[in-house]
């Protein structure tokens, strides 16, 4: 197999799909995180701080050559932390979801093993509704199931319901 067809059936499967839809959903969350930080929460914080800004923090190191940017972490701490809980919200809500879903598939496997423990493999699909019609075994015709009377031909059926029983 080619190198090329190799790369189609690893970039068409669902997973590597779904990785790349993911991975450009989150850069596009990333830079609504990113503005949340730096357009309002970096501008709310400094009232307490007297309008200075975190990301102008420095630390100098040496003759001035060296500047690590503190400021620049904390906003990258933010970010962090922001996008962090975003995403443990989505993830609990869908666990909550996969919980319902799995509930209801051990409900429905309960049942069915119920219905086997019982004997009743024939039955397991679906329960059948009690018949509305039946046939008149003197003239054949359709009639409602709990008659006692055909109304075609006026047999009496509740004799050979008797015998039936």
């Amino acid at each position: 197999m080619s190198l090329f067809k190799e790369f189609k059936e690893f970039a068409m499967k669902g997973n590597a799909i779904d990785l790349a839809v993911g991975v450009v959903i989150g850069g596009a969350f990333q830079s609504i995180v990113n503005s949340l930080v730096n357009d309002i929460i970096m501008p709310f914080t400094g009232i307490f701080t007297g309008n200075v800004h975190y990301s102008e923090w420095s630390i100098v190191l040496g003759n001035g050559s060296i500047q690590i940017g503190i400021g620049s972490f904390i906003n990258a701490v933010i970010n962090f932390l922001i996008i962090a809980f975003s995403i443990f919200i989505a993830l609990k809500y869908v666990n909550k979801l996969n919980k319902k879903i799995e509930e209801l598939n051990k409900e429905t496997i309960n049942k069915i093993t119920k219905k086997v423990k019982k004997g009743k493999v024939e039955e397991i699909e679906e329960e059948k509704p009690e018949p509305t019609t039946k046939t008149c075994p003197y003239c054949l015709s359709e009639i409602p199931y709990k008659a006692t009377k055909c109304a075609h031909c006026t047999s009496d059926l509740t004799e050979i319901e008797e015998v039936n029983e």
